[in-house]
């Protein structure tokens, strides 16, 4: 081959190139993020309630009581607004969630929740963030399902919605019940 062929040859090679590397880019859902603590035990922690009463929220309620959901939530969070509804209907239904209330003021929470319900057995007040680290949050709200021996069998990142509760979350809970 000449050079002069090969110089009209490799901006097309490049071209394919970076084209495939954009569409396989381009089919990933963005949603799915991967955690490095799937099929890990939860983090350790112990977090105050909102109210300040005995008890809180810790790494040992979270062991031996079943398969439960763990919910990252904020009173200033509107996609926690719009997801809030279905963690009721889990709730009504017979699942176990617990909450992390997320860099939030327990005032705005608690009023948050007397409007809106609470589908939680049990909430730990995050106020400074650093649970929601250990946990790996990226953002509110964020819901994973632990299982009976304290592992984190899954993790959805930003709300439920109807599909996701059919089609994700009830079969995550399903697997880790096992």
């Amino acid at each position: 081959m000449k050079a002069k062929q090969l110089a009209y040859l490799l901006p097309l090679v490049l071209f394919v190139v970076v084209a495939v590397y954009f569409a396989v880019g381009l089919g990933r859902d963005p949603s799915v993020i991967p955690s490095a603590l799937i099929g890990k035990p939860v983090p350790q922690f112990s977090l105050p309630t909102l109210t300040g009463e005995p008890g809180g929220f810790s790494t040992a309620d979270l062991s031996g009581n079943g398969t439960i959901l763990v919910n990252v939530f904020a009173s200033w969070c509107i996609p926690c607004r719009a997801e809030h509804p279905y963690l009721m209907r889990m709730a009504k239904k017979g699942v176990t969630i617990y909450g992390i209330n997320y860099r939030d003021k327990p005032a705005d929470a608690r009023a948050w929740l007397a409007e809106m319900g609470n589908p939680y057995t049990r909430i730990g007040a995050d106020r400074k963030g650093r649970v929601g680290i250990d946990w790996g949050v990226y953002g509110v709200p964020e819901t994973f399902v632990v299982d009976t021996n304290g592992r984190i069998r899954f993790k959805q990142v930003g709300p439920i919605t109807t599909a996701d509760l059919a089609a994700v979350v009830r079969r995550e809970i399903a697997k880790a019940g096992r």
